[in-house]
């Protein structure tokens, strides 16, 4: 009896053994199975994916998907800035029909006028007794600056100054009732020539904005043609239109410059002026043999260092006059 009793528990060890190993080996069979997924599989479920994320805008439920959707997107929308979208995308602005009121230099108007404000307009357009009425308002004021210096306006000496005086200032500020165009007159000829043109030392007189003293001293202008030149009486006449105004010469060189820019349309244009200031001769620091030297140069001659060079040596600006 104890044989066999041993015998069966020997058997139902073996059993349950054989049993456990089994469960084991099945576990693993399931999880080997498992991983030998064929891979053609997980290639498609990836490209669904990727499709989905496309049409979706790029989300996704990972962290840092939307900034990498932003960076996927940006390559799809258009640019900020429209210089970097193709020609054929680009947003065509309508065109608003506008009338031309200036031309292309920046400091002549259209009618060839410099700086144009609303008492030059008036001086240019004025009638004989808008004209009279002017002269007289200038009348009274020097008679005001004469008694405010400790004058007597009445004297015999300076009882005809104030209209003396109110006819020089509208003769020394003429140029606010020319423009540019009438001062050409059309004096341009085609004669075919492109070589350099200079007309030098051109005597300039105007007067300095600041203090209303004279500042004096010669002009050079230079141009080379197009084929087409200009009248040579017709430079001198357009720098003293610009000096028979308030100035101060940086500007007055400019506005010369495009001006014949403007008017001749040349291959380039290069004006330099010299003079002396008597707002600093007669009062402030008081240096009498200082001269100021401005040059303004367009086209080739700011282009071209050989060009420059020439014309700066033909008109000689390291001279005194």
């Amino acid at each position: 009896m104890v044989e066999f009793a041993a015998t069966e528990a020997k058997k139902a060890a073996q059993d349950s053994a054989a049993s456990s190993s089994t469960g084991v080996s099945d576990i693993d069979d399931a999880v080997n199975g498992s991983a030998q997924v064929p891979q053609d599989s997980d290639r498609k479920s990836k490209r669904r994916k990727r499709k989905i994320r496309s049409k979706d805008g790029g989300a996704d439920e990972f962290e840092g998907s939307k900034s990498l959707a932003k960076r996927r997107n940006s390559l799809h929308k258009a640019a900020r800035d429209p210089r970097d979208e193709p020609e054929g995308k680009q947003r065509k602005k309508p065109k608003v029909e506008e009338s031309i009121t200036r031309s292309p230099s920046p400091v002549i108007d259209f009618d060839g006028l410099s700086r144009p404000s609303r008492g030059t307009r008036e001086r240019l357009e004025e009638s004989s007794e808008q004209a009279a009425e002017r002269l007289e308002k200038m009348r009274n004021a020097v008679r005001t600056i004469l008694e405010c210096v400790g004058e007597d306006p009445d004297r015999e000496g300076v009882l005809d100054t104030p209209t003396r005086y109110a006819k020089a200032m509208l003769f020394f500020t003429k140029g606010y009732q020319q423009n540019v165009k009438d001062i050409v007159n059309d004096a341009i000829f085609h004669e075919g020539h492109n070589e350099m043109v200079i007309v030098k030392d051109i005597e300039i007189f105007s007067l300095c904005e600041h203090h209303l003293v004279p500042f004096t001293g010669k002009m050079h202008i230079g141009y080379i043609p197009n084929n087409n030149v200009i009248g040579i009486s017709k430079l001198p006449r357009i720098a003293e239109l610009f000096a028979r105004r308030l100035q101060v010469q940086e500007r007055l060189t400019r506005e010369v410059a495009n001006a014949i820019m403007e008017i001749l349309k040349p291959q380039g244009v290069a004006v330099v002026m010299e003079s002396s200031h008597l707002c600093m001769v007669m009062r402030g620091v008081e240096k009498t043999t200082a001269t100021t030297i401005t040059s303004c140069v367009l086209g080739c001659f700011e282009r071209k260092e050989k060009t420059r060079n020439e014309f700066l040596s033909l008109v000689g600006v390291n001279r005194r006059f």
